[in-house]
């Protein structure tokens, strides 16, 4: 109880570290929540401080997925505990310490449970759990962005990917089923987190790709 607890508070508050607010000071001195969708993600940073800033916010929320996932294999180490009579094992606290991260970034506790949409930490969670699938979902989402210039449309797909990747692996046996239950409790917070922007899809008022984010 008190490994997966400690698991659960480590994936949180390093999920919920800003990376993009703080790449949009260093780099041009502004507050990226005051720009373009408001969010402090890949995308609002790519629009507002360029590509180099998007980038290294890229790779450090993906990076905290990661880490979350990894510290939450060494914490839990191997073997099964009990909890309230259900078997946790360590793909358990590898998914519990994934989602944790996840809500982390997107309801951050350093910037008063504001934060981005959770894509990022939950495509590294997934890399840290099944690297083939976390670099498929990666394709999928790109492919989307790339033929659609939708960033939002893309990063949902890509998100929605992991499921359809992993459920038949899982049905042979072949991958555990709480890495499909990460992928399916991932996707249903970067939609909801979306919502705005599926209206906005639905209208046809969403910014694409390589429009500026204007100042709010």
């Amino acid at each position: 109880m008190l490994k997966l607890l400690a698991i659960l508070l480590l994936g949180y508050f390093l999920g919920g570290i800003p990376f993009g607010l703080l790449i949009g000071r260093l780099t041009r001195g502004i507050d990226v929540r005051r720009y373009g969708s408001g969010r402090i993600g890949f995308a609002n940073v790519l629009r507002t401080c360029g590509v180099k800033a998007g980038i290294l916010t890229f790779t450090a929320d993906v990076g905290k997925g990661v880490v979350a996932v990894l510290a939450g294999r060494f914490i839990f180490g191997g073997g099964v505990e009990m909890l309230w009579g259900m078997p946790v094992d360590s793909q358990v606290a590898q998914a519990v310490a994934g989602v944790a991260a996840i809500i982390g970034h997107c309801w951050s506790p350093y910037i008063r449970f504001d934060g981005g949409r959770g894509v990022d930490p939950a495509l590294g969670g997934l890399f840290a759990m099944v690297p083939w699938a976390g670099a498929g979902c990666l394709a999928v989402g790109w492919a989307v962005i790339l033929s659609t210039r939708y960033v939002s449309l893309g990063s949902m797909l890509g998100t929605f990917s992991s499921v359809v990747i992993l459920a038949p692996f899982a049905a042979l046996g072949q991958q555990p089923p709480e890495f499909v239950i990460y992928g399916a409790l991932a996707t249903a917070i970067v939609v909801f987190k979306h919502r705005e922007n599926i209206q906005r899809l639905l209208s046809g008022t969403e910014r694409r790709l390589g429009e500026k984010g204007e100042r709010r």
